[in-house]
């Protein structure tokens, strides 16, 4: 069984869905926070990780 799972990665300001990503969730417990390029906001925010 494969422990990496995929997530949606929403942006903070905008609230849009914008990257998916895998996470080993056996070994990374908290929640995923990046600072991804968001396209609608045409700037670096930070991305956090979405309930499925």
């Amino acid at each position: 069984m494969a422990n990496e799972n995929l997530v949606k990665m929403r942006c903070g300001e905008c609230k849009n869905i914008n990257y998916y990503t895998g996470r080993n969730k056996k070994k990374i417990k908290e929640k995923l926070e990046m600072k991804k390029h968001c396209k609608f906001c045409k700037t670096h925010t930070l991305h956090k990780e979405m309930k499925k």
